[in-house]
């Protein structure tokens, strides 16, 4: 049985959140001016290691990584050439982070020149103009960061179970959810675009091929509260009324996928298993309909044991 995954209610950190969305864009904005372009902007995520959320190597002088380390609750900044700088995470405003960072970068050796508004967001204010103060709600932000490394770990052990082209499991902070993406190998059609405050070429790379995605947000997407979703790209037909599991899972009409509480998920008796069922049966519905090649599923994979070939 999995050991207690925390309690997150989005009402009660909204403001923290929104914040923590904020201060991670700064960041993967920093990440995404300096790194050469990868498929479907894998290169510009961020990841959940065990103390938080990290961008990986940035290739900004001899090389800088950044962590939001949500247990200390500190932004730690480390160069190849063995420097290391870092501020507190705390009540402030957004611009306040920003110049922070930007020393912090420059401190480094760093460039920290990047684009100065948010994506994704509704009617964004420029980081740099962003002056309402914050508040910092520590403890909802170590469980959020509990709650990441549980889902992680049913994410990555998820994407063992298919031989095709996969994602790895990463944030993307435009969006502030966690995802791991299954391709089918297929070209997809343009998708239409209109994300607020995304460049219509982004999400058509970004989609430019077939996919079934799942992952997780906090809260404040399609639903209020936390929840994971699964959805393919294109839609197959017969894939909105699918039958998938377990039964609190539904389908989001606006939002165009299926939707779990993660409540749900956390209350059951096996949260992994039960967020498992939820990820095999909705990319199995997508597969089905969409005839994906089924031949790419193989077992979940194990520590230690070699693929049978």
């Amino acid at each position: 049985m999995d050991s207690e995954w925390p309690q997150i209610p989005y009402g009660e950190w909204r403001e923290t959140a929104e914040a923590l969305h904020l201060y991670l864009q700064i960041v993967g904005k920093y990440r995404l001016a300096h790194t050469p372009w990868l498929n479907h902007s894998w290169h510009a995520t961020s990841y959940v290691t065990a103390r938080g959320l990290e961008t990986s190597l940035v290739p900004d002088n001899d090389g800088i990584e950044v962590t939001l380390d949500l247990h200390d609750h500190s932004v730690v900044g480390s160069s190849a050439a063995g420097q290391v700088r870092q501020f507190s995470l705390g009540a402030m405003s957004v611009s306040q982070f920003l110049e922070r960072f930007e020393k912090m970068i420059a401190d480094l050796g760093g460039s920290p020149q990047f684009h100065g508004v948010p994506n994704e967001i509704e009617n964004p204010i420029p980081f740099r103009e962003d002056a309402a103060q914050r508040p910092y709600d520590a403890d909802a932000v170590q469980r959020f960061h509990q709650a990441l490394v549980k889902i992680t770990g049913v994410l990555q052990s998820f994407r063992t179970g298919f031989l095709g082209k996969s994602s790895p499991v990463h944030l993307f902070w435009g969006s502030f959810d966690l995802a791991v993406t299954r391709f089918s190998g297929r070209s997809a059609p343009p998708h239409p675009g209109g994300i607020p405050e995304l460049p219509d070429d982004v999400t058509r790379e970004a989609y430019s091929h077939e996919v079934s995605s799942a992952g997780f947000w906090a809260g404040g997407g399609p639903s209020d509260e936390a929840a994971f979703y699964s959805y393919a790209y294109p839609a197959p037909d017969g894939f909105s009324v699918a039958s998938v599991e377990p039964e609190a899972a539904y389908y989001h009409s606006d939002a165009g996928e299926f939707l779990l509480p993660y409540e749900t998920v956390r209350s059951s008796e096996n949260p992994s298993v039960t967020l498992m069922t939820f990820l095999e049966s909705t990319f199995s519905a997508a597969a089905s309909l969409g005839r994906w090649d089924r031949s790419l599923e193989c077992p979940l994979g194990r520590p230690r044991l070699p693929r049978p070939v």
